[in-house]
């Protein structure tokens, strides 16, 4: 397995020993662990905007009504 070394705040240290102290988990695996959520999470997140763009400039876009019962199911009002 690749290794890296990072700088982090002493701050961010401290929390991740004391996760690793209480969990009895290595701080490298929770770091791992921290770092993959981060890049799935992220990865998702750019994957939907790169395909909200091409909806977009296809022309595919909501109809008034949608964006109304969308957002009157979270309870706002959409206008």
């Amino acid at each position: 397995m690749p290794s890296m070394s990072v700088r982090i705040p002493e701050d961010v240290e401290k929390k991740l020993a004391l996760l690793a102290e209480s969990t009895g988990r290595t701080k490298s695996w929770i770091t791992n662990q921290a770092i993959e959520s981060y890049l799935d999470r992220e990865i998702w997140q750019v994957n939907e905007i790169k395909k909200a763009i091409s909806e977009a400039e296809s022309g595919q876009f909501s109809t008034e009504s949608e964006v109304k019962s969308t957002f009157s199911k979270w309870g706002v009002n959409a206008g």
